[in-house]
């Protein structure tokens, strides 16, 4: 979810070599349990722990079978540091509340993953000094608590940040590569169009740093959607977004993406009812999609008339239902029989070759291509003595490595 992380979520430098951690995984000391099958890291949905009126999870569990929690969201301290902290305010560090959700949720048979980053706050990937010293704050997240999985939810206003998402991004990777069989999704705003500019930013800096997560989800929501047609229609765009960035065939990209959805009424005052959810779950599994999750536990209860008022709330729905009436939803994809043989993805394209190189004594127009530090870039109008990537905002787009 988006606005309503940043207006109820929040009440409640150490340098990490590329391949210097080792993670602490299953059975270790920090009380990890066996991990459970990817399938239900991809269908947890999320939680706050620590606002918004909590729920008990172990009840959720008894009532649905559900086993696996989405738990929102670590950030960098409100004063500044490259340290997690939960919501801004509670240090990971000397945590204690959250363990006791996690040890409650282990103890049945469940697991949980952790969320970082959502919608305002200050993330870590914008205080951090460089991808390393941010993977290190988030080293400390896994140890601590002996995740099998974590999310990098980037939106507003960090994805603005292209330093703040390279860091990310390079976090997500020496997670990735130090933490074997971590399960690592990626999720940012959606746009009827798949996602926006800065979505499909960071697709590119995934794509430049040679990182591929288990999925890239997007948030059909606060965006003008009306019901499910126009949440699958997303869907459909975004899978041409990552075909065309990564190289992808159609297969590979669905097993490659993921929807985030919010249930009940949204920011903006759209609703998704249970059978929203139903068609978007049907497309998800269809099409071998490899995540379905939503914003929040927290709000998938009924609301009462004080509750409510025609207004979006952080812990109710704001539509008629049963307590846990979308969490089902979660558990049904769980537990639907992956397809025998998944897609291997498509390997980072070999570099293309160099253009001419770029100088600063020449006329480019529109389409024109030179090459320049290694990368070839295209002209997006008129230019003279404009160095290409001087300026995020410039002339020139990065074609990638060459």
């Amino acid at each position: 979810m988006r606005r309503l992380r940043a207006c109820l979520g929040a009440a409640a430098a150490v340098t990490l070599a590329a391949a210097g951690t080792t993670a602490l995984v299953a059975g270790n000391a920090s009380g990890a349990t066996t991990a459970l099958s990817n399938r239900w890291y991809a269908a947890a949905p999320y939680l706050m722990p620590l606002d918004n009126d909590p729920p008990d999870p172990a009840a959720i569990m008894d009532a649905t079978g559900l086993k696996a929690f989405q738990l929102a969201f670590v950030l960098a301290p409100d004063g500044g540091g490259c340290t997690p902290t939960w919501g801004g305010t509670a240090p990971v560090a000397s945590d204690t509340a959250v363990r006791s959700v996690i040890d409650t949720v282990r103890a049945k048979g469940g697991d949980v993953s952790v969320s970082i980053g959502g919608y305002g706050g200050t993330k870590l990937g914008q205080t951090c000094a460089d991808p390393a010293s941010t993977a290190a704050a988030y080293q400390q997240v896994i140890t601590k608590y002996g995740l099998h999985a974590i999310d990098f939810d980037l939106e507003e206003p960090e994805y603005e940040n292209s330093a703040a998402i390279k860091n990310e991004i390079g976090a997500a990777k020496i997670l990735q590569q130090n933490n074997p069989g971590l399960y690592v999704s990626v999720t940012t705003a959606g746009t009827a169009d798949g996602t926006g500019w800065f979505g499909k930013q960071m697709l590119l800096e995934a794509k430049s740093q040679g990182f591929t997560p288990n999925n890239f989800s997007i948030m059909p929501f606060d965006g003008g959607f009306n019901g499910a047609a126009s949440q699958t229609g997303a869907l459909t765009n975004f899978n041409a977004i990552l075909r065309s960035t990564f190289g992808w065939d159609e297969a590979t990209a669905y097993a490659h993406e993921g929807f985030s959805g919010m249930n009940g009424r949204s920011d903006t005052g759209e609703y998704f009812t249970q059978a929203d959810f139903r068609t978007v779950l049907d497309y998800a599994t269809s099409h071998h999609m490899d995540r379905f999750t939503f914003w929040s536990l927290n709000r998938d209860r009924q609301c009462t008339p004080a509750d409510n008022g025609g207004r979006t709330s952080g812990t109710c729905s704001s539509v008629t239902q049963n307590a846990w009436d979308f969490a089902r939803y979660s558990v049904q994809f769980a537990g639907v029989t992956p397809p025998t043989t998944t897609p291997t993805p498509t390997p980072t394209p070999t570099p293309a070759s160099c253009k001419t190189a770029w100088s600063a004594s020449s006329v480019y127009t529109a389409g024109n291509e030179v090459s320049y530090n290694k990368h070839n870039w295209k002209a997006k109008w008129w230019t003279q003595n404009e160095a290409p990537g001087a300026s995020e905002w410039g002339p020139w787009q990065d074609e990638g490595a060459c």
